[in-house]
């Protein structure tokens, strides 16, 4: 796989880079209000050394570093707007005030207005629900982006972590409703978080869903860290607890696959980053993966990874590792549905 071998992302019929660059860590850096990891003018750097690259696609959010990630892609993509795939989010809380949030026609109403004039552009190509909404009702969050297209303030609409019953509510509802449909999803996929292989990403296939995958390091666990001497873990197991804790048994098997994993990369002479980024590349439901560097050094090793061709013997050896449809704990859904969250909703 070459960057410069586009993919379709789904019935659209848009080509976009097997990549597609992630914004998260940027922002106005530690000086700023926010303390996004990435300073602007880091961020802008990366940002055009990824377009020069080959990367045709960017995702943001409103939310991240409270709109900062989007000013800095505004100012990055002057002159060059019109050549960029240009995905943001709405959903997550935009101020101190909670009704800056959520999947109203209230709310989005205001949030593409505040996206449009942060990314310095007249219309947003794939506006996605960040998160599902249990306060709205799906309809009213489908008319209000097939509004939006009608406006032509957003091309295409899509969603982030919906599970299998929503994706297929979405469509329903748009179809019997004579709206425009839904035509992306967000996941999180990679080797060690492989639970949407059992029903998100056929889905996504059976409906024509182009399908941006985000964190193939699986939140660094991928990264190189988590490979274990004299069996202790790295220190940074320890000092993130939130994100790394291997006190349940869970997190245990999952520190052992990361181990397995790297060494199976160093065994096939592939950096793990190579290894993980060239497996969710692999899966024909992915359109595009999403990566997330925070310095150039960082996006010069995915785009290495974007050249990695896996065989069946890798790919067989990672399902022996870890097998498909495998999630580890239930947060690396991304997303903990309600009734497996709250004790009271499955309790007379």
């Amino acid at each position: 796989m070459s960057l410069s071998e586009l993919r379709l992302f789904g019935r659209s019929g848009t080509p976009i880079s097997p990549l597609t660059l992630g914004t998260m860590n940027f922002g106005e850096g530690a000086g700023g209000p926010h303390s996004a990891p990435t300073g602007a003018d880091e961020s802008i750097r990366i940002i055009h050394a990824a377009l020069d690259a080959g990367i045709t696609a960017i995702d943001t959010a409103d939310v991240y570093s409270q709109g900062e990630s989007e000013q800095v892609v505004g100012r990055a993509l002057r002159g060059r707007r019109d050549d960029v795939f240009l995905a943001t989010k709405f959903h997550g809380q935009m101020s101190l005030n909670p009704a800056h949030s959520g999947n109203s026609r209230r709310w989005i109403t205001q949030a593409v207005e505040g996206s449009l004039r942060r990314l310095q552009t007249d219309r947003i190509d794939l506006y996605q629900a960040h998160r599902p909404d249990y306060n709205t009702d799906l309809l009213e969050t489908i008319t209000t982006l097939n509004d939006l297209i009608r406006q032509g303030k957003i091309l295409y609409y899509g969603t982030s972590v919906f599970t299998p019953a929503q994706l297929v509510e979405a469509q329903w509802l748009a179809t019997t409703n004579h709206l425009i449909p839904p035509v992306g999803n967000q996941v999180p996929y990679s080797m060690l978080v492989r639970g949407n292989e059992r029903d998100v990403l056929p889905i996504a296939q059976q409906y024509g869903l182009g399908v941006l995958a985000y964190g193939p390091l699986a939140g660094g666990w991928l990264s190189g860290s988590f490979v274990l001497e004299s069996g202790r873990p790295p220190t940074r197991v320890h000092t993130l607890p939130g994100r790394y804790d291997i006190s349940g048994p869970s997190s245990e098997r999952k520190l052992l696959a990361a181990d397995a994993l790297a060494r199976l990369a160093d065994k096939l002479e592939l950096s793990l980053v190579d290894l993980a980024v060239g497996f969710a590349l692999t899966h024909p439901a992915i359109s595009s993966v999403i990566i997330g560097p925070r310095s150039g050094e960082h996006l010069q090793a995915y785009l290495r990874a974007a050249d990695v061709q896996l065989g069946e013997t890798v790919l067989d050896a990672i399902d022996d590792l870890v097998p498909p449809g495998t999630n580890f704990v239930e947060r690396d859904a991304g997303a903990i549905v309600p009734s497996i969250e709250f004790a009271e909703l499955r309790r007379r």
